[in-house]
């Protein structure tokens, strides 16, 4: 006689790590294998700029 296999619930983290999945290989659909920048890079406050409008006026 057979065991029965207990059904394993399916938990939030499952979920998430499956969407992910998803879309990842979404996008490698549509772009191709490797990597693929989506947003820009965060600028450091203290990157210098002779734009009047980065400079803080304030000091």
């Amino acid at each position: 006689m057979k065991r029965k296999q207990k059904k394993q619930a399916v938990n939030l983290d499952d979920v998430i790590a499956a969407m992910h999945r998803g879309n990842r290989e979404g996008e490698q659909e549509l772009l191709g294998p490797g990597f693929h920048s989506t947003n820009r890079i965060h600028r450091s406050k203290k990157t210098y700029t002779r734009k009047i409008k980065h400079k803080r006026l304030d000091e």
